[in-house]
């Protein structure tokens, strides 16, 4: 079957930096659904489509087509005693950026370092201003079901659960898992 629209693909896949500098090991497979639906990168999708089981590439992501490059204006001090204990390098924030008229989405700000009464909140992607490298091959690819296709999204292995909403999945929808990133 080949890749298209409304099917369900299955990646196994390395992702590394522009230097070959292992970033995920894709222990777990990517299993998305095809059709511009933002499960995966867009240029993840263009390579795919039209692609059947067994294909295999190395495909170069620039910043503009993966996470961005990346803004210095995201990255932003704050007093430590605005932040709950313990904290932690790597913990994450949902906050609003810096802005003139404040009409910005919240986001998600990382720690990246702690320093006596100050700490460094950053807005970037951790992958922001990088070139990627994905080794990809393909697994599997099937016809998606009705459900995942209102939803947008993968139901079944490795794809998402819907246990604490209430939807209009159908009988058996409750074995699903959750997404893999």
């Amino acid at each position: 079957m080949k890749i298209a629209k409304n099917t369900v693909v299955t990646v196994k896949y390395k992702l590394s930096d522009a230097q070959n500098n292992l970033i995920e090991d894709g222990s777990k497979p990517m299993v998305y659904l095809h059709g511009g639906y933002e499960n995966t990168l867009p240029k993840i999708e263009e390579e795919l489509d039209g692609k059947e089981t067994g294909y295999a590439c190395v495909l170069q992501i620039e910043p503009d087509d993966a996470f961005g490059d990346y803004d210095s204006s995201l990255v932003k001090v704050e007093a430590r005693e605005r932040l709950p204990e313990p904290l932690e390098v790597g913990m994450q924030f949902e906050g609003m950026p810096d802005g003139p008229d404040g009409s910005e989405e919240a986001m998600i700000f990382t720690v990246t370092d702690i320093a006596d009464d100050k700490v460094v909140l950053d807005g970037n992607h951790p992958l922001a201003g990088m070139a990627l490298r994905f080794e990809l091959e393909v697994t599997d690819v099937r016809d998606a079901l009705d459900v995942e296709i209102a939803h947008g999204h993968v139901h079944g292995a490795h794809g998402h659960d819907h246990d604490d909403e209430d939807d209009d999945g159908e009988e058996g929808d409750h074995f699903r898992s959750h997404p893999v990133h």
